[in-house]
């Protein structure tokens, strides 16, 4: 069975989205991990919902040109989408019409590769939920969007204990941390 990585940003307040990408923190530590994770990949299975695969593949169709976007073109992807249609236009992309809790425990039974999520957070919002996520990485950035944010990464989900297992410092300002996630049984406080 292989692993699973969903792979998330954030505001210190825990919005997923802002009015400007990565918050106008953008830097070149940041860049190089984004290109190395991302846009590369390393020997891993792009896993994208369909919000996710509408922008990314918007973004590489407007930048067909630039040796990053034509990477994630060349990489393989899973598309999670019970909205979306064959055939996909964007290249070396697979429709998985199953919801995404079984498709992706199918997926890690079969894949020879580890499996790697970016952004689709509702997705992987219910894959932490089912204990679907063996590796939680989170990129923290230095700004509280209480008026401008949207997307809250973690709402709604149980309570999840997290070992820390990794963290980095990106651009002097922005939280690397990558996590073993644990759904708890119950919420804490409640007797067993």
């Amino acid at each position: 069975m292989t692993t699973y990585t969903a792979d998330l940003f954030m505001s210190l307040d825990g919005f997923g989205t802002g009015p400007v990408g990565y918050w106008g923190k953008e830097g070149p530590e940041l860049s190089a991990e984004r290109r190395r994770v991302f846009f590369e990949g390393e020997d891993e299975t792009l896993v994208l919902g369909a919000n996710t695969y509408r922008a990314m593949e918007r973004f590489a169709a407007a930048s067909a040109d630039n040796p990053d976007f034509q990477a994630l073109t060349a990489r393989t992807k899973l598309v999670i989408s019970r909205t979306l249609e064959t055939p996909l236009s964007w290249a070396n992309s697979t429709l998985i019409t199953e919801d995404a809790v079984t498709g992706v425990a199918r997926l890690k039974r079969e894949s020879s590769v580890p499996l790697r999520s970016h952004g689709s957070i509702s997705m992987n919002r219910a894959l932490l939920a089912a204990g679907l996520v063996d590796r939680l990485e989170i990129l923290v950035f230095p700004i509280i969007t209480g008026a401008s944010g949207a997307d809250p990464i973690l709402a709604g989900l149980p309570d999840i204990d997290l070992e820390l297992v990794q963290s980095r410092l990106l651009d002097g300002r922005i939280q690397q941390l990558a996590y073993v996630p644990t759904v708890l049984p119950q919420p804490l406080g409640v007797p067993s």
